[in-house]
């Protein structure tokens, strides 16, 4: 009797139970080695890397973090329920090489630059959620394995838009458009107020919401989940949409900061980014356990081992090496956990 009264947590995870709030929800034991490898980079930079303590240096690296942490906050998601979304890069680049042709009245005739410009905003990302919505798609209703049904656009994504621009880099000056950018507020980059708010609106649905323990329900135990009553396929469908809308706000981001839009470059490699900032900051890649926090302290982490490379002589294909040996040991230690 005593047994069956101490055991009230939910079998489903992510799904009630006992939930830990404030503070120590926070600063997990994942969180708490993440925070310590970010402070043992800030340290080494502050010791040994020329010009770091600059106000230039910081917004450098905050301004090329941004696209990271947003398309790593929808891989999060994807990654909670098990999946993962390698065509995130292709997305962006679909999503960039579409809008300077809507602000710019190629596509259809705007009434004004305003206009112009919020279409060329809204119009983008939505059908970047309808290519997300493609590959939810195809994996909650053919069962296609997420990295089949991803690699697909993945490779078609980049030719879409290629062809859609018939392969032209797109330049244009349009100064209201760009402020997504290189715009300030309170003398902070918009595109970093943008980044503040999407991380804060994922963490409030992951942790606070009937929808994100679904999601990792659906990624801890996908039977049981179903079998407690969880829409399956409908979460699965929503998480590779939200995946699509983050990665067509980066997309947006990048062309925005470039003054320019160049199908075969925009988002290019960003994948391993994004997988390696997920993976470091504590989101199991086996799905059921995710942390919007722990993303951001990990693309934080990836951005500056890139600089901290790049700064002191070490070519940037080196870089690569390093972030597949971040992956490597973020994976590592999660076995190791979980064993």
């Amino acid at each position: 009797m005593s047994s069956t009264m101490e055991n009230t947590s939910s079998p489903v995870p992510g799904v009630g139970g006992t939930r830990r709030s404030g503070l120590s929800s926070l600063l997990s034991r994942n969180h708490v080695g993440t925070l310590a490898a970010l402070v043992a980079l800030l340290v080494f930079n502050f010791a040994f890397t020329p010009h770091f303590a600059t106000m230039q240096t910081l917004s450098v690296n905050l301004t090329q973090v941004c696209v990271i942490v947003i398309v790593g906050v929808g891989m999060t998601m994807v990654i909670a329920t098990g999946g993962i979304d390698l065509s995130v890069g292709s997305i962006m680049a679909i999503a960039g090489a579409f809008s300077p042709q809507i602000f710019q009245g190629m596509l259809f005739p705007v009434p004004n630059l305003y206009v112009g410009i919020a279409l060329g905003i809204i119009l983008p990302v939505i059908l970047a959620g309808l290519f997300g919505m493609f590959n939810g798609w195809l994996i909650a209703n053919f069962r296609v394995q997420p990295i089949i049904a991803t690699l697909i656009l993945f490779i078609a994504g980049r030719g879409i838009a290629q062809v859609w621009t018939n392969g032209d880099l797109q330049v244009f000056k349009v100064p209201e458009f760009q402020q997504i950018a290189i715009g300030r507020v309170l003398g902070v980059p918009f595109q970093v107020w943008i980044m503040a708010v999407v991380v804060l609106i994922a963490a409030w649905a992951l942790r606070r919401t009937v929808f994100g323990r679904q999601v990792l329900a659906v990624g801890g135990n996908e039977q049981a989940a179903w079998l407690a009553g969880v829409p399956v396929r409908r979460i699965k469908l929503f998480v590779y949409v939200i995946s699509g809308v983050c990665s067509g706000i980066a997309g947006l981001i990048v062309i925005a900061m470039n003054s320019a839009a160049d199908a075969n470059l925009i988002g290019m490699g960003i994948e391993l980014d994004v997988i390696a900032a997920v993976a470091v900051g504590g989101t199991l890649l086996t799905g059921g356990r995710a942390t919007i926090l722990g993303t951001l302290l990990g693309a934080l982490i990836i951005q500056l081992v890139r600089y901290t490379l790049l700064a002191n002589g070490v070519p940037d294909a080196a870089a690569l090496v390093v972030k597949a040996g971040l992956i490597v040991l973020a994976v590592w230690l999660q076995r190791q956990e979980r064993a």
